[in-house]
């Protein structure tokens, strides 16, 4: 209570525990001086309202953490209007190893400047040699030395091959192996063409947390009952610089719609963007990576990439009309075994 005022007799407290995911306005009693109560406001997403009190996340993602009787007024606010500013500057390079941050391997090891990164075999992109510059040795040294280390923890090996990035020769060599490459195309946008993308209030469908649950997980789709398999997939996804999850709340707790974003300085990687199939078509897909995008720029952020198969024609052409241009390609090769 505050001022022997309950909680729910505040005509300003317009929020309840079911706006836990949403970015709030809200305002609370923080102390005393001189006799009266001392006001602080904070703008952000509540990430928790349970019997320990609310939790905000600022937007410098600092949390803020308060009793419920302290809570004074508090109401659901639109996502943060990203402003129209320039593409950040950026290379191919640069940009792979942004990506990389966002989704960290359990396991990783240098060979020279190339990174090797295993996950229990969750995802190419955790289970495969970043060859990015030297490796130190020669190209035919260090394919073997993939090969071997992939073989030790009982992996395939694949290679992540940057068209002008990686060492000349490399896909010839590869190609020589009869190692098939697999074309990535990896897109950017800039965040203020995401956050008005989605239609009026489409924002209020959707919910952000700093950690994937059961639920989010079911719709996700790429994890399956093997444990192990599943604790790299947990890893790899909660890892990365301020990430987060959003979905859809649908019937009975299943997510509709989920997606999932690293901030790391100006760029917000984008992924794991998926519709449950009776809730396509209804811009779930666009909405989650509108609220999304409007976090990361809260966050400092000014653009978005995402990696999607070249293969995957649906995916593009979303991309496409949400403004996402062509940065470059990658492929994974996929070395044979001995």
């Amino acid at each position: 209570m505050v001022g022997g005022v309950p909680l729910e007799a505040r005509p300003e407290v317009r929020i309840d525990p079911s706006d836990v995911g949403r970015r709030v306005s809200v305002r609370r009693v923080d102390g005393v001086a001189d006799g009266r109560p001392v006001f602080r406001d904070v703008i952000g997403v509540l990430t928790a309202w349970d019997g320990g009190g609310l939790t905000v996340e600022s937007r410098a993602g600092a949390p803020v953490r308060f009793a419920a009787e302290l809570l004074v007024a508090g109401k659901p606010v639109p996502p943060f209007p990203a402003r129209r500013v320039p593409m950040p500057a950026t290379t191919p390079a640069e940009l792979q190893r942004t990506a990389a941050r966002g989704w960290p391997a359990v396991e990783q090891e240098a060979l020279g400047e190339w990174v090797l990164r295993a996950s229990a075999g969750f995802t190419r992109r955790a289970n495969s040699v970043q060859a990015l510059g030297d490796p130190g040795v020669s190209t035919a040294e260090a394919l073997d030395r993939v090969r071997d280390w992939y073989a030790a923890r009982g992996l395939p090996a694949h290679v992540e091959v940057t068209e002008g990035v990686s060492p000349p020769g490399l896909t010839a060599e590869l190609a020589g192996l009869g190692a098939a490459l697999a074309p990535t195309v990896v897109r950017t946008a800039r965040l203020g063409g995401l956050t008005r993308a989605a239609a009026p209030d489409s924002w209020r469908q959707v919910r952000l947390s700093r950690t994937a649950d059961r639920d989010w997980l079911s719709l996700y789709r790429r994890v399956g009952d093997d444990p192990a398999l599943e604790a790299a997939a947990r890893a790899v996804l909660h890892g990365g610089p301020s990430v987060w999850f959003a979905h859809v709340p649908g019937p009975g707790g299943a997510p509709l719609a989920i997606g999932r974003m690293t901030v790391d300085g100006d760029w917000a990687g984008l992924g794991a963007i998926e519709v449950a199939p009776a809730a396509r078509r209804r811009g779930l897909a666009t909405a989650v990576m509108a609220v999304l995008a409007a976090r990361a720029a809260e966050e400092g952020a000014t653009a978005a990439y995402l990696q999607v198969e070249a293969e995957n024609h649906g995916a593009q052409a979303l991309y496409d009309h949400r403004g996402f241009t062509t940065s470059h390609t990658y492929h994974y090769a996929r070395l044979p075994q001995r």
